[in-house]
């Protein structure tokens, strides 16, 4: 019996620094156990998540959001990779986790991620005005590029 041998030239490349156009493999942004929370989170959204990702969703805000995508060691409620952008929607539950909250939030501005919360009270009842602070949000990470 004949022994195949096989050759992983990209994988070989890409160890050494190197990769066909000139882009490395990128490092996975969470762990299996982030991963499969998050999974879980976006089968039971809020009824203010509900709300707010029907407007938000399939890029009618003209840039795309992914729900409860893990990031780090964390998930949060709505992320825009293009803009750099997280937005959290906070129930009574943080009224009690505010340093959670905070460690949480410089994590991921660590990143490179701006922050901006809204209670779901706001979402549900003015969900107008929310928008316009995604909006505005999505308006002042452009002009710092």
């Amino acid at each position: 019996m004949s022994r195949l041998k096989l050759s992983f030239p990209h994988f070989r490349e890409a160890q050494m620094g190197e990769y066909e156009g000139g882009k490395v493999p990128r490092s996975k942004r969470s762990n299996p156990k982030t991963r499969t929370r998050a999974i879980e989170l976006r089968k039971e959204p809020t009824p203010a998540e509900r709300k707010l990702w029907a407007i938000i969703r399939n890029d009618q805000l003209g840039v795309n959001f992914r729900r409860q995508h893990a990031v780090g060691n964390y998930i949060p409620d709505f992320v825009c990779i293009e803009k750099k952008l997280i937005i959290e929607l906070d129930g009574s539950q943080h009224l009690e986790q505010e340093a959670y909250d905070n460690e949480r939030t410089k994590y991921l501005e660590l990143l490179g991620y701006r922050v901006i919360r809204f209670w779901n009270n706001d979402v549900t009842n003015n969900i107008d005005d929310v928008i316009l602070a995604i909006l505005h949000a999505m308006k002042d990470e452009a002009s710092k590029d």
